[in-house]
């Protein structure tokens, strides 16, 4: 006699497991096809004028898509690497462009003024950084906190209005990152969270509640020490990450103000500078490593068909996953294993920006799900 528990749980495991086949195997590109957002350039803006409206569009265009894909290369590469990057003609560029849209125009007889978004070719962009031997990264950092602390005359200043070096941060240029920086309203909750003092001295409990509100991965302490020198301002910043899977590190940055600049200027150009820093590290993290392959054998507890499908789009997010294949899936535990490139660490780093965490149970490994 058929057991019908037994029964009822078997067809639901076969019905469970014939429509997860099936999504895996939708999916099975997935892992160079999930991070379509890193690929795509918006906002950029174009002002070009000719002979005619016609003749003034085409070259907007050509310097449009020019201008991104520079974009791109270089948010997915370190500084050190721009001065490689290739350059290419419109034609050459416009093979790596998979859509484009024009989501703002002007024009007139001679002139055309436009805002334009473009999509490039994930794959074509990653073999030609790969033949030119160029190393990059795709992992989004979940987003950073950036918190300003300013001293100068032995005061410190963090929510305090005027704080130059928090405007200096507020104005920088916005435009997509793979290390997403965010600032802090600075209203009273904030105030109440976390003083300047508690900021510089690295309160972990703090700053980790101060992250949850804003739903930030990290913060990032930026303590900006102001000195004057033959009567020009100088600056010293102590930059320190909070909350990540990798070790705290403090770096100090010195910035010299030059014949040209004031306080305003000093403090824009250090943010800037410490901005690129921030992403130069992430990167060096992340950077995809496609001579060192490994597999790893997960167990996932999962409650609900929801859940797993909450995992496995999660886990297709992840830059550095190859593939995944699924083992067994029951009732309550999925067992999958999963191919990536690169360093265990980077994969946990990886994993952990998509709400991800990868345990040691005993001699197996288990991946948890941060709800």
């Amino acid at each position: 006699m058929i057991d019908p528990w037994m029964s009822k749980t078997t067809s639901t495991f076969f019905l469970l497991a014939a429509f997860s086949a099936s999504v895996f195997l939708a999916d099975a590109k997935y892992s160079w096809a999930a991070q379509v957002d890193v690929f795509a350039v918006h906002g950029i803006k174009v002002d070009v004028t000719a002979n005619s409206t016609a003749a003034a569009r085409d070259q907007a265009l050509a310097i449009g898509e020019r201008v991104a894909f520079r974009e791109l290369l270089e948010r997915l590469t370190i500084r050190t690497d721009h001065p490689r990057l290739p350059t290419f003609s419109a034609n050459e560029t416009a093979a790596f462009i998979s859509d484009f849209e024009v989501a703002k125009e002007k024009a007139s007889t001679v002139r055309y003024l436009a805002t334009l978004n473009y999509s490039f070719k994930a794959d074509d962009v990653r073999s030609l950084l790969i033949d030119q031997k160029i190393a990059f990264a795709e992992t989004t950092s979940k987003p950073v906190l950036i918190l300003p602390v300013y001293q100068a005359a032995g005061s410190l200043l963090l929510w305090d209005d005027p704080n130059p070096w928090r405007k200096a941060w507020t104005e920088r240029p916005k435009k997509f990152s793979l290390v997403p920086a965010i600032l802090p309203k600075g209203d009273l909750r904030d105030i109440a969270m976390i003083g300047p003092e508690q900021t510089v001295t690295g309160d972990e409990q703090r700053l980790s509640a101060i992250a949850k509100r804003y739903d930030a991965g990290d913060t990032v302490v930026a303590l900006a020490i102001m000195k004057m020198d033959r009567g020009r301002p100088d600056l010293e910043v102590y930059v320190t990450r909070y909350g990540s899977v990798l070790q705290e590190q403090t770096v100090v940055k010195s910035f010299a103000s030059n014949d040209t600049e004031d306080l305003d200027s000093l403090l824009s150009r250090a943010s800037l500078e410490l901005t690129s820093h921030i992403e130069d590290n992430w990167k060096r993290d992340n950077i995809l490593q496609f001579g060192r392959q490994a597999v790893v054998a997960l167990k996932i507890r999962i409650g609900s068909l929801k859940d797993w499908l909450d995992v496995r789009h999660r886990l297709a997010d992840v830059a550095v996953i190859r593939r995944s294949d699924l083992v067994i899936l029951s009732l309550d535990e999925a067992r999958v294993n999963l191919h990536y490139i690169g360093e265990p660490e980077q994969l946990a780093l990886a994993l952990e920006q998509a709400d991800l965490k990868i345990i040691r149970e005993g001699d197996s490994w288990e991946l948890e799900l941060k709800k």
